[in-house]
Formats: structure tokens, C-alpha cells, sequence
């Protein structure tokens, strides 16, 4: 007994410990533990001194004890532990037989394995979780047996209670979205029914939620185990991910000194099947005269595989110039929920509108054989800037076709942007867009086509062509709060046209603004582009406007 029945009249009061060691090092490393000296009563007092003592043992002091409670007055006492020898290293036998702990420990730990006494609970710890994601939960690990090596060193078993079965998931429940997509639980998330039980690697894989445009995570999963099953609980929540978004463009058009206008529809539906799908349609009429259409379909994870189904048709018309219609069809495999690789076949048709058979407009066909690759990295709980990372780029390879003549083409693209948050406000946008076709000839409706919002700013839409090119945007962000931004604007350009023997370098100046607001995220951009050694003019400032609503 620590404590003597002497001890009664100290109830009720204020007590004070102090814990002293045989020596003035001793009382050095128990003052280290920072025990609690103020107690409530005599069984909170006698629980710190145990407390000390276990904390002692798993330091090394095994033949550490506490001697009698000394009273000094009505609310002071004190109590000598004496340390003893400190045992820095213990030795780990364990039994090879168990194919558990062969399985967890033959990689780091051969038997026995030595380990500071200080990192003995710690290391316990690990590789009691390393079973516990293994599908065994309940099975915990103890050392048993002790015995004194030498001054520096004591042995001790490892022993496992394999009791338990394995644990593998039998049932998947979702709650909040329950028509989320099973395919998505299989081949997005990587869980699926009787996988092996592992609850910290659950807690990763449904992070990959943040990526989705149309599902987030409403807290994290839990388990229901009985005796004979597990099942897991999912909690999610459907996002509105449809998006509808336009912009009206106008600016001064040099030879009528008129102002001209020009914009875009662009509508997104996603997931309105239940099926991660998503529908892109864009029609864009501008001031030069040109009419796009793109139409685009991805189906995920098609016949319950893994392998997704991306069609598109694109639809260019320049004028009473020329028409070109693309098509194609590609298979996508998402490797994990930033990564995703593409392939299949592109067909283009073009066709000549001018009588005039002196032109650089002609007819053709051309097939293509595409491969791409992307990756995408999303920006969490950032409504202004929802994707932190993109990388796109794609090498297609085939031929083309005019009347008689077969010519071998190929083209590749690029298309990257990455943000850099210097902290909460500031930021830095950079991205990087780019193409090139590889021909013996040139086609002037076969080329490359850019300029406007979406590629270099100050610019007319499409206004730019050429048979290479590179775009580099910039802009320095600053968010006044959660839903204003103001940028810089800082673009340059290169391309090369090699019809008409053209290279040229392009700039563009300006800034802008953002809005979120209950109709979605408004912005206004104010660009000015030139070409090298050309003079900045005010009439070549272009204004752009558009507001995308979420719904």
C-alpha cells in the first residue's frame, strides 16, 4: 500500500506532490515527465504516481518503484521512486510459424529485431495498424516474457492474437446520394465488395471524391461489424455540376471604325443520367464571320469496365470560304482520379465553298490514329479557381487525302496551366497552349486556328492562323474575399505560317475581374494585342464578358 490510513484528514483539500528519485539525476528525469502536482483528493494523487511508473517502464526504468507516501502537512506529500537501471535496447523474438507477423514484419524486422526502449509503444502501434489494414481490426499485439539480457538490453516475444478472421467488406451502403454510380465505387474510388477491410486506405480512396464535379463527401466512412459481415458506410452528396456559359465580345473594327461584336453559348451536363456522364455543346459566332459547333459525349466506364467512351463532332465554318467537319471517337482508361489516357480514330472532311479553283482552299479527308494523356489536380473549397493543375497533350498520326493525292501528316498539342498560391489572396496563373501540324504541303483550311479568350487575349476570335504555334497566358490574381478577383493580364505568343512564309511573335496586355454570384461566376477581361514591332493602338483593345452559371 502507498498510501496509510493516517492520510483521512487530507480529503476534501488541495493536495501537493512531490515526486523526488535516490538521487539528484534521478529527481531530474522524473521531473522530466511533468507529472501533475495538484491533486483533488488521495486517489488522484496515487493514480499520478502509477501513472509516472508506466511511463517509467516504457522508458526503459523496469526496476523502477515507488516506496510509502510521506505526509508533510495537511495538503503536502511526497514520494520517492527509485529508477534503478535504464535499459535502452530491446530485443524481439517472434514466432516464424505465424504467416501474419512473417507477413508484416519480414520486411523490416528480422527475428529477433532490436529497438530503442523508448520506440517500443510506437513501434507496437505501427505494426498493429499494418495487420489492422491487412483485414484484421481486432487483432492486437503484445510483448510477453521478459527477460534481462545484460545492463543495456532486455528480450521479450511478440505475441499475436490470431483469434480473429479476416475482415473483408461484404456491403456498401451510400448515403445522402444513394443513385451515386456503382461503376465510380469500383473503378473511381477502388471499392468494391469483398476487398480486404483497410479503413485508412477507405479514407483515402473516397478523398478522390474532390475531383468530381458532381459529388463530394459529406463525412468521413464508418463500419458496421457483426459477427459474420462488414459493412462500410459511404456519405455523399450529389453537386450541381451543369454549367451554362457565355461571353459578348466587342471592340472597333479598323477599316469601319464601327464597333463589331461578337460570343458564345456554351452549355455542360453532367451526371443527369446518374452515370458520370457529361454532354458538351458550344456554338460561336464572331465578327469575322465564323460559326463553330462542337459536340461532345463521355461515357464512363461503359458495359461496367474500365474503359470509358469519349464522341465528338466539330463543325468550322469560315465565311463562303470553306466548311470542315471533325469526328472521332476515343477510348479512355482512368488510371487513377488525376490521370487518364485516351486513344482512337479522328476523321476530318473539308470542303472548298469559292468557284474559283485558284485558291488554297481544297477539298480533303484525312484519318487519324490519336493517343493523349491528362492530368488533372483539383484546387479544394475554391469556387473562383476550382482546378489547381492541368496537363494535356495529345499526338495524332494518319494521312490525308485530295482527289489522287495521299499525303502523311501528323500533329501534336499541348494544353497546361498550374496556379502557384502564395498564400490565401495572392497568386500566380501560368499556362501554356500550343500545336503543330507536320505536312510536306499546307491546305490554308487545314490550319491551326487561335487567338480570342481562350488562347491569346486582345485578339479576335480565330483570327490567327498558322501551321505552329504557342500561346503563353499570365496573370497575377488577387482575391479581395471569397468570391471578387482582380488579375493582371500579360500574354504572349508565337506562330508560323508556313503558306504564306510567316513568322511572327504576339502580345497581349490588359486586366480583369471575377464575380461569383448567386447566378454563377461573372468575369470581365480588358486585353489589348499586338504583333512585334507593331505600335499599341487603343482600337485593337478587345473587351470580353461571360458569366457561367451553375445549376
Amino acid at each position: 500500500m502507498l498510501l496509510s490510513c493516517c492520510f483521512f484528514c487530507a480529503f476534501g483539500q488541495n493536495l501537493n506532490l512531490k515526486i523526488y528519485g535516490a538521487s539528484e539525476v534521478e529527481t531530474l528525469s522524473i521531473d522530466s515527465l511533468n507529472y501533475q502536482k495538484k491533486h483533488k483528493d488521495l486517489v488522484s494523487l496515487e493514480n499520478e504516481i502509477n501513472t509516472s511508473l508506466q511511463t517509467l517502464y516504457k522508458k526503459g526504468y523496469l526496476e523502477s518503484y515507488a516506496e510509502n507516501i510521506k505526509k508533510i502537512n495537511d495538503s503536502s506529500f511526497i514520494c520517492k521512486i527509485n529508477l534503478n537501471n535504464l535499459y535502452e535496447y530491446l530485443e524481439v523474438f517472434y514466432n516464424t510459424k505465424k504467416d501474419l507477423l512473417k507477413d508484416i514484419l519480414r520486411d523490416k524486422h528480422p527475428n529477433p529485431f532490436t529497438l530503442k526502449f523508448s520506440k517500443t509503444e510506437s513501434t507496437l502501434n505501427e505494426l498493429n495498424e499494418n495487420i489492422g489494414n491487412k483485414g484484421f481490426p481486432f487483432i492486437k499485439l503484445k510483448l510477453d516474457n521478459f527477460k534481462i539480457k545484460d545492463k543495456k538490453t532486455v528480450t521479450a516475444y511478440l505475441v499475436i492474437d490470431d483469434t480473429s478472421k479476416k475482415r473483408t467488406i461484404n456491403n456498401i451502403v451510400v448515403k445522402g446520394y444513394e443513385k451515386f454510380p456503382k461503376s465510380f465505387l469500383k473503378y473511381y474510388l477502388k471499392i468494391k465488395p469483398k476487398q480486404t477491410f483497410n479503413l485508412n486506405k477507405i479514407k483515402k480512396q473516397i478523398r478522390a471524391l474532390q475531383s468530381l464535379s458532381f459529388a463530394s463527401e459529406i463525412k468521413t466512412p464508418e463500419v458496421l461489424f457483426t459477427k459474420d459481415s462488414t459493412t462500410l458506410y459511404l456519405y455523399i452528396n450529389k453537386k450541381q455540376s451543369n454549367a451554362f456559359d457565355g461571353f459578348l465580345g466587342f471592340g472597333s473594327n479598323e477599316d469601319t471604325n464601327k464597333i463589331e461584336f461578337d460570343g458564345y453559348l456554351n452549355l455542360n451536363l453532367v451526371n443527369n443520367l446518374n452515370f458520370g456522364e457529361s454532354f458538351k455543346l458550344l456554338y460561336k459566332s464572331d465578327e469575322n464571320d465564323q460559326k463553330t459547333f462542337n459536340a461532345n459525349l463521355s461515357l464512363p466506364y461503359i458495359f461496367k469496365s474500365p474503359v470509358g467512351l469519349d464522341l465528338g463532332l466539330n463543325i468550322f465554318k469560315k465565311d463562303s470560304t470553306f466548311t470542315t467537319a471533325i469526328q472521332c471517337a476515343k477510348l479512355h482508361y482512368q488510371i487513377n482520379p488525376e490521370q487518364k489516357f485516351y486513344s482512337g480514330i479522328i476523321n476530318e472532311t473539308s470542303s472548298n465553298l469559292l468557284n474559283n479553283t485558284q485558291t488554297a482552299f481544297f477539298d480533303y479527308k484525312k484519318n487519324y490514329f490519336t493517343i493523349g494523356y491528362q492530368y488533372s489536380k483539383p484546387q479544394n473549397n475554391d469556387i473562383l479557381f476550382p482546378v489547381n493543375t492541368l496537363f494535356y497533350i495529345e499526338s495524332n498520326f494518319g494521312e490525308r487525302k485530295q482527289k489522287n493525292n495521299t499525303t502523311k501528316q501528323s500533329s501534336q498539342a499541348i494544353n497546361t496551366f498550374k496556379i502557384f498560391n502564395l498564400n490565401k489572396k495572392n497568386s500566380l496563373y501560368f499556362k501554356l497552349s500550343g500545336a503543330v501540324i507536320n505536312s510536306r504541303s499546307f491546305f490554308e483550311n487545314e490550319l491551326l486556328r487561335f487567338g480570342g479568350i481562350n488562347s491569346i487575349r486582345g485578339f479576335e476570335e480565330n483570327s490567327l492562323y498558322a501551321t505552329l504555334f504557342g500561346v503563353m497566358n499570365t496573370e497575377y490574381r488577387l482575391k479581395l474575399n471569397s468570391n471578387i478577383y482582380i488579375h493582371s493580364v500579360i500574354d504572349a505568343g508565337y506562330y508560323e505560317n508556313e503558306i504564306i512564309n510567316v513568322n511572327e511573335k504576339l502580345f497581349g496586355y490588359g486586366f480583369g475581374f471575377g464575380i461569383f454570384t448567386k447566378s454563377g461566376l461573372f468575369k470581365l477581361n480588358y486585353a489589348n494585342g499586338k504583333s512585334e514591332g507593331q505600335q499599341f493602338k487603343f482600337s485593337n483593345s478587345k473587351v470580353h464578358i461571360s458569366l457561367t452559371t451553375i445549376f
